[in-house]
């Protein structure tokens, strides 16, 4: 569905090109986020989805976009990675603060959307309506990238199943 219509939008484009750009995201695409996705994909569906759901209800676009696109600029594979002092879900947005914050300048909105997208998992909600919409799509997008690793599971299973039953 996204795999070309996010770099046809100029609009988007002219948000996230920038971004898009720069090795520090660009490396996202050497790491695993969902079992059939790397973390940029992942991070341009949730970029452009949210980006679409902000300009059809009047928000602020560009800022969702930004966020969007910068919300899990971590680099380590957080099922083998631990932390002694949170969960993942409560330190990956700070790490990812602090990294967008030395490829590019946040606004306060930004900051608060990229900080705030584990609620849910966290106890702290987004401040904004282009939060909730970034932390509902980046739920949506996880469940669906991870759907598709249980649905190649269930069909591997029954084709197996199908096999020996012959």
């Amino acid at each position: 569905m996204l795999k070309e219509t996010w770099r046809n939008d100029q609009e988007y484009m002219s948000y996230v090109g920038d971004l898009l750009a720069k090795q520090e995201v660009q490396k996202l695409a050497n790491y695993t986020q969902h079992h059939f996705s790397t973390r940029l994909q992942h991070v341009i569906t949730v970029s452009y989805l949210s980006y679409r759901l902000a300009k059809r209800f009047n928000l602020n676009a560009k800022a969702t976009a930004r966020a969007g696109l910068l919300h899990d600029l971590f680099y380590y594979d957080w099922r083998v990675t631990k932390f002694d002092r949170g969960t993942h879900a409560w330190i990956h947005p700070r790490i990812a603060v602090r990294n967008a914050e030395k490829i590019t300048t946040l606004t306060p909105l930004e900051k608060d959307i990229i900080i705030h997208h584990m609620f849910g998992a966290t106890l702290c909600p987004p401040k904004s309506k282009e939060g909730f919409i970034v932390t509902c799509v980046d739920k949506y997008s996880a469940t669906a990238e991870y759907s598709e690793h249980l649905l190649q599971e269930v069909e591997n299973k029954a084709f197996s199943f199908a096999k020996v039953s012959k």
